[in-house]
């Protein structure tokens, strides 16, 4: 699922835009971080949590996010640049292995978000 372009793409440094919505808020929410941020493993993107109040509102309602990444360092489908969509479903973390790596490397997050991929599409 999470194919080598893709990993391509995150090991470059470029925004990743995290996108929420439920009823109970009508409209969208969005935060960004770095793909330098994001750890992977297997199916599953971990990402620093310092602020995403909203998002984690909205995932009270509804866990679905779509993140959008992407870098120009690598070629897409119409020459430089490369970018995705990725759907998911979201949780967060604030203990465990994981969640002591990440605070380790970057001792601003005050919890993790999980989104344990459903769908990756490169739209450029």
């Amino acid at each position: 699922m999470l194919n080598e372009k893709f990993l391509e793409v995150m090991a470059h440094e470029g925004v990743v835009t995290i996108i929420s919505s439920s009823q109970e808020a009508p409209g969208f929410h969005a935060v960004n971080t770095w793909n330098s941020y994001v750890h992977i493993q297997g199916d599953t993107l971990y990402i620093p949590a310092a602020g995403m109040h909203s998002i984690q509102e909205d995932m009270a309602a509804n866990d679905e996010l779509l993140l959008t990444m992407g870098s120009k360092e690598v070629v897409g489908t119409v020459g430089p640049g490369a970018g995705f969509h990725v759907r998911g479903r979201g949780y967060f973390v604030d203990s465990g292995a994981i969640y002591d790596k990440m605070y380790a490397e970057m001792p601003f997050l005050t919890r993790v978000l999980a989104v344990k991929v459903a769908d990756v599409q490169q739209k450029i």
